[in-house]
């Protein structure tokens, strides 16, 4: 108590001295663990959405020619037709697996009084692997609503909560007794709901993504037969694939799959406009790519952050050893040991070096925490989907404590040495320092 009561003095003397050591402890924390925060944020709220669909999938859509080719002039709209759908499954069957195609419309649902306006797609049932929809009742489009081009409807959680507003038309109790024991959502499963003129089953519910855009489901043939049997357009392409393993690999399979389909709609070989290939594979090793690098620019800025204070913490601990060789050579000549004039500089500059690194070190973790409660909650619409570009900027508390000791260990180092020297000198020439 005697030895801390020392310092708690020495620190009040030297106020200004003590606040600025603290500032560049706290400063050096702080600036660490909201930048290494700020970037675990980012890279979450990537790897996040990358998470929302299959790797080994790619989604094909039609687009506009860039190039002129065979007197056809530039800017033609290409669309996909089912005869691309049969290319890619018979002529690329050594890389790809189950192809399937979405084809979207508006439209609105209505159950009673109550109704929904939003976008049906109808799918294959492959969609549900690529883009990893998750059933909370009921099931999902099978191949024999394909074949039969059965008018059926998988609907999102809240879609379903909103019809069930005004459960009219939901199946009799004595159709439906298990229901009791299901969420209210899955009385839905087994009643008709009306998709504009025509009337469709509820076969299942999915749970909607927090930042999702929210669409119903059908089967593709029927829906392409009641809102596109006028039109050659397929909708887009989506398949899964295997046997693809590096980025090169990825690469020449986009290249000579675009230019069979450039083929068959007599657009330019080497023109990557007119169809436009979404490969999550190649996506994925390019966000990893930029993940590693953002990593390891976030970690070099910091570590320099923190040199910056360390450097701040050596400078005052070797000006404060030198200021106060005179209180050392009076301790000496009044019988005080080299070694406790050692431990009182240790200990003072560990106890300062920690509570000013736990200030840093809290108010580091509360900028995060801030940061995850404003930017943490906006999304921007990418037209596909919605995405969350900030999530979870936390920061281990391993980091956390060890950039502390690296503080400590630091402070403790730079008053070490002088203090030594200082704890050596002899007392006659320590009470002729200015």
């Amino acid at each position: 108590m005697e030895l801390l009561n020392e310092i708690w003095q020495t620190a009040r003397r030297n106020k200004l001295r003590t606040t600025l050591t603290g500032f560049a402890v706290a400063w050096g924390i702080f600036m660490l663990i909201v930048l290494l925060g700020a970037g675990n944020g980012l890279i979450n709220a990537n790897l996040k959405q990358s998470d929302r669909f299959l790797s080994s999938s790619m989604m094909v859509f039609g687009g506009w020619t860039s190039k002129a080719y065979q007197g056809l002039q530039e800017g033609r709209d290409i669309r996909l037709h089912e005869r691309d759908m049969e290319i890619t499954a018979t002529e690329f069957k050594k890389n790809v697996d189950a192809v399937g195609a979405q084809y979207s419309t508006g439209a609105v649902i209505s159950l009673g009084q109550q109704y929904i306006s939003t976008t049906i797609s109808g799918v294959y049932p492959n969609h549900t692997q690529i883009n990893k929809v998750k059933m909370m009742e009921g099931r999902f489009i099978n191949d024999i609503d394909i074949r039969e081009s059965r008018k059926v409807l998988v609907l999102s959680n809240k879609q379903a909560q909103e019809l069930m507003a005004a459960p009219t038309n939901l199946p009799p109790k004595g159709e439906a007794a298990s229901a009791k024991s299901l969420p209210p959502v899955g009385r839905l499963v087994g009643a008709f709901v009306n998709v504009g003129s025509f009337a469709f089953k509820v076969v299942g519910i999915y749970k909607e993504n927090e930042n999702g855009r929210a669409e119903a489901f059908g089967s593709y043939t029927a829906i392409k037969r009641i809102y596109g049997a006028n039109t050659d357009d397929a909708g887009r392409i989506e398949f899964t694939f295997h046997g693809l393993p590096t980025e090169e690999a990825n690469e020449a399979f986009e290249r000579d799959y675009r230019h069979r389909l450039n083929a068959e709609h007599q657009a330019h070989p080497d023109d990557e406009d007119a169809i436009w290939l979404w490969n999550r594979f190649t996506q994925n090793l390019q966000m990893e790519k930029g993940i590693g690098i953002i990593r390891t620019a976030l970690w070099i800025i910091g570590l320099f952050t923190l040199l910056s204070g360390i450097v701040g913490v050596s400078n005052i601990m070797l000006i404060t050893v030198k200021e106060r060789t005179h209180e050392f050579g009076i301790r000496k000549a009044i019988g005080a040991r080299p070694w406790s004039i050692l431990r009182l500089i240790i200990v003072e500059s560990v106890i300062i070096t920690t509570f000013f690194g736990y200030i840093g070190m809290v108010l580091g973790v509360a900028a995060n925490e801030y940061m995850d409660a404003t930017l943490g909650h906006e999304t921007i619409d990418t037209g596909l989907f919605k995405a969350t570009m900030f999530l979870d900027p936390t920061v281990g508390l391993d980091v956390c404590f060890e950039a502390t000791m690296v503080m400590i260990i630091a402070g403790t180092i730079a008053g070490l040495i002088p203090a030594y020297k200082a704890s050596r000198i002899r007392p006659i020439e320590a009470l002729r320092a200015e």
